[in-house]
């Protein structure tokens, strides 16, 4: 197995040198692709081990079309698709590929944690994410998706054709043609920076708005299809 961990950046995004090293336990064979925007000038990036590969490609605009490029250049047999933001701790990798051994055909993900720029009103955030994923089949992509190479091409790839959401769709795709969805029982943390910028309430509510818009009718796709089988 290799894993080719995947990194979709925005313009001036810094967040990334903080996660590079979180990512020094990988196994000797993975590779992490950095998928920046069309004509984005590369990174200086200094990997923490030698025998670390990373790349960059610079093709497409949006985040599914940068992570869908990255994937037609990975080698990996397992895609582990990671923000920028995101932090790892120590048993988070080892968790992961724990959970590939054993479902290495399943869509894998995180328990969403945030970093210490939250406020104490993020707990309830976390909670719910956790019944979004656990109990309702719905993990995002800043929950750390990982999903063999082989399973994300039948999926279809990130749907380049929607205004948000990209991760919320790829998702709901996967459960409708019956791919399993597991937590590895480890945290991945991310900022809170925008809930602290745009206010806690004012974004909690509109995220769960658009992902009510969203999930609906994937969820009756998901209904029609089992009807049919």
């Amino acid at each position: 197995m290799k894993l080719s961990v995947i990194i979709p950046m925005a313009a001036a995004e810094q967040a990334w040198k903080d996660l590079i090293p979180d990512l020094a336990g990988l196994p000797p064979n993975s590779e992490i692709i950095f998928a920046l925007p069309q004509g984005t000038a590369p990174l200086e990036i200094s990997a923490p081990h030698p025998w670390m590969q990373i790349r960059q490609i610079s093709e497409g605009m949006g985040r599914a079309a940068q992570m869908n490029a990255a994937v037609r250049v990975a080698e990996g047999t397992q895609l582990w698709f990671l923000h920028a933001d995101s932090r790892l701790r120590q048993e988070t990798i080892p968790a992961l590929l724990r959970c590939l051994g054993q479902y290495p055909d399943w869509l894998l993900y995180g328990d969403l944690k945030f970093l210490s720029d939250a406020t104490p009103l993020m707990k309830i955030n976390e909670i719910g994410t956790w019944v979004r994923s656990h109990l309702l089949g719905m993990p995002f992509g800043d929950q750390g998706l990982c999903i063999r190479r082989k399973l994300f091409y039948e999926i279809g790839g990130y749907p380049e054709n929607v205004k948000y959401g990209e991760d919320h769709v790829f998702v709901w795709r996967a459960r409708q043609r019956g791919i399993a969805l597991r937590a590895i029982e480890a945290p991945i943390y991310t900022s809170a920076r925008k809930y602290r910028d745009r206010g806690w309430f004012k974004t909690t509510v509109w995220h769960v708005a658009l992902t009510y818009k969203q999930a609906w009718p994937e969820f009756c796709r998901l209904v029609l299809r089992r009807g049919a089988t």
